[in-house]
């Protein structure tokens, strides 16, 4: 059970860091709190497992990633564990994980996908997972829009 004092920290925490020299000191400001004491809290949560992970967003098109792609694999489920943990190594991919495969329409039952500066560096990167795990038969699935990108928001104020 969270209370009310814990429900302000996460709130703010949710706020996102602020690009500053010291961006603990300036939450913990918000909150009427010590820099230390607000760590402490954080720590708190992670070990208490209120909080799972705690850590930054980049938005990779600020950085010039602009093409992003999906690829999706036909893998055989006994090698699924196995093809995913080498995929989930690659640098390149920022998420992968397994869904119900629909065969004969939709074959695919791993999904990683990759960002990179042009559509080029998607596929390279798509030959070399392919290369690395064994599998040939994939499909990518290139973004056009982004049309919402948010994090859950708890504990809001009416």
């Amino acid at each position: 059970m969270l209370s009310e004092r814990d429900k302000e920290i996460v709130r703010v925490l949710q706020e996102g860091i602020p690009l500053l020299s010291h961006p603990y000191q300036t939450m913990a400001g918000k909150l009427d709190m010590s820099e230390e004491e607000l760590l402490a809290a954080i720590e708190d949560f992670l070990q208490r497992g209120i909080i799972r992970r705690f850590g930054a967003a980049v938005k990779h098109q600020d950085l010039g990633y602009v093409a992003n792609a999906m690829i999706v694999w036909q893998v055989p489920d006994e090698r699924i564990e196995e093809v995913g943990g080498i995929m989930a190594g690659f640098q390149e991919v920022t998420h992968c994980y397994q869904r119900p495969a629909y065969p004969p329409d939709w074959p695919y039952s791993l999904f990683t996908m990759v960002h990179g500066r042009k559509r080029e560096d998607c596929q390279e990167i798509a030959s070399r997972l392919a290369k690395a795990s064994g599998i040939d038969n994939y499909q990518m699935i290139f973004s056009t829009d982004e049309l919402k990108k948010s994090g859950m928001k708890y504990f809001l104020e009416d």
